[in-house]
């Protein structure tokens, strides 16, 4: 599972953050001081850093100075200045979120940090359906007992709509928790992944059904 601290003096947000992430599945630590921080980050060595920067104790700048390991680190603070967001990046930060903040799009921003910096691996549960098996290990996709070859994108794209079956998700949704904030693409590029991966798949390219006016769906035909 998936460790990450939030430091934040501020006990609501703590909890919103705290409830939020693990909601998708991560282990969450919270500390209200820069002291704590510390010894969590020391102590349990998690994956991933949420940092306020005025803390008691210990700011967020001097936790990031201290910390001795490559571990993503995301800001998270009033401070929004220019030079502020400058001197973050500097420090090593993977991102900088300025409150007040949507707690939905940290989330999908720490799923992109988590990504990018190669802390979150597809589950490792083979989906299996009526003639297909996704297998994220090995990325390789078997339709009737044949191997498919998608790419590390197409493969993470289908992955990601077989484990949410019946869920639909907008084109929006797709490009955020897939490509990530910061990409410069537009909406079209989900539409030609699932274009390629339904032609590369064949007839179980059925199962990524179209919600006109809204996004995908992943669906299995009942026999």
């Amino acid at each position: 599972m998936v460790k990450i601290l939030i430091a934040d003096d501020e006990k609501d947000i703590r909890d919103i953050v705290t409830w939020y992430l693990s909601r998708e599945g991560f282990e969450v630590f919270a500390a209200a001081d820069g002291h704590s921080a510390m010894d969590i980050e020391t102590s349990h060595l998690p994956d991933l850093l949420i940092l306020d920067v005025m803390m008691p104790g210990l700011s967020g700048w001097e936790i990031a100075k201290m910390v001795q390991r490559n571990v993503p680190i995301i800001f998270l603070t009033a401070l929004n200045d220019e030079n502020d967001k400058i001197n973050g990046f500097k420090l090593g930060a993977d991102d900088y979120i300025s409150k007040p903040f949507s707690p939905r799009e940290l989330v999908a921003r720490v799923h992109v940090v988590l990504r990018r910096t190669g802390k979150l691996a597809l589950p490792g549960n083979v989906l299996q359906f009526p003639s297909v098996s996704l297998e994220p290990g090995t990325q390789r996709v078997m339709v009737n007992e044949k191997v498919i070859e998608l790419s590390a994108k197409e493969f993470e794209l289908l992955y990601f709509l077989a484990r949410h079956p019946l869920t639909i998700f907008t084109r929006e949704n797709l490009l955020v928790n897939l490509w990530g904030y910061d990409f410069e693409g537009d909406e079209r590029t989900v539409d030609s992944t699932i274009k390629r991966v339904r032609k590369k798949i064949g007839v179980a390219g059925d199962f990524i059904k179209t919600v006109r006016g809204t996004g995908y769906r992943f669906e299995v035909d009942k026999p």
